[in-house]
């Protein structure tokens, strides 16, 4: 009797194609939200009423509810206020420039992080983030300079969106411990839609432009079906089960190509290159350069550390 073939992927190779759609998909949530006809307000609002739906199928909320302390719940829903924020700056950007700078700024989230860590985690000040952050400033430059003045508040709203996502990535990462990852983007995600409820309806009231139309339209419906299942539920999930299996290292390193990824969509699919310059891709060249360059610097730094650790050991 011959042996039967084996039909699983080896776990590594799986989680590492895995991580790669997730992060492609994150990628693709740019380009949906500039096809999407709606303000950036009530797009966020559609999005995240959508994935706690979807959401509601992998967590029993009353169990949840009953298990974490009082305390813990309202942390959370916090954070989920700072991701509803997140949001409004990201397609905030992609709305008031277009989805290359949205994507570009979120490049900066990890010069953010190195230095909130320290602030929130308690962890040490490592040189060399603050040198990655320095060596990003040129690129930076090169990109207002190269960006017409009228796209200078997306500029803005995107390194809002960038700081943002480093407050609550770390936040998250501070506090993973007491929950489930799943139940925890619950929380964050329906706190984040209970705050966008009462924020809506303030903003119609005081702005002069209002919330603009309100429903979606047909293709709108399609793109956040897209946005709330595939880009943000599935991706989430996707990257989940793949960071199981990988070293942090793989994982930051492929986490990075989200930009990259979206930014030749953004070329492709909507032809933001017609409204860049070459100046602007040589800036996100250099910026995209020292984000990838980091991990590899990092473990370099801590090998050498480690030998001389060994060597006065030994």
């Amino acid at each position: 009797m011959q042996p039967q073939k084996e039909n699983n992927m080896n776990p590594e190779r799986r989680a590492y194609l895995e991580l790669h759609i997730a992060v492609l998909l994150f990628g693709v949530t740019a380009i949906l939200g500039d096809l999407i006809s709606l303000s950036a307000l009530v797009l966020v609002w559609w999005r995240v009423l959508l994935t706690s739906i979807s959401l509601l199928a992998l967590v029993r909320v009353g169990r949840l509810l009953r298990a974490l302390p009082p305390a813990a719940t309202l942390r959370f829903l916090g954070i989920g206020v700072i991701v509803a924020l997140h949001w409004l700056a990201f397609y905030g950007a992609i709305k008031l420039a277009n989805a290359s700078i949205a994507l570009v700024c979120m490049a900066l989230t990890s010069f953010f992080t190195s230095l909130l860590e320290p602030l929130l985690v308690r962890t040490k000040i490592k040189r060399l983030q603050i040198v990655m952050g320095l060596l990003m400033a040129p690129g930076m430059a090169m990109i207002v300079n190269a960006t017409e003045l009228s796209m200078h508040n997306g500029i803005w709203a995107g390194i809002a969106a960038a700081f943002l996502a480093a407050l609550f990535s770390t936040l998250n990462k501070k506090y993973i411990g007491q929950a489930n990852p799943v139940e925890i983007t619950f929380l964050e995600l329906g706190a984040a839609w209970l705050f966008l409820s009462l924020v809506l309806p303030v903003y119609a009231l005081l702005t002069p432009e209002g919330l603009g139309r309100f429903l979606p339209s047909l293709a709108d419906w399609g793109y956040l079906a897209l946005l709330a299942f595939l880009c943000t539920t599935l991706a989430y999930v996707l990257a989940l089960r793949a960071l199981r299996h990988l070293s942090a290292f793989v994982s930051n390193l492929t986490i990075n190509l989200e930009p990259v990824y979206g930014i030749v969509l953004a070329w492709l699919l909507l032809g933001d290159h017609k409204q860049l310059s070459p100046v602007f891709y040589f800036g996100v060249a250099i910026i995209l350069a020292v984000v990838f360059l980091y991990p590899l610097a990092e473990g370099y730094s801590g090998r050498k550390v480690k030998e001389g650790r060994l060597k006065r050991e030994g």
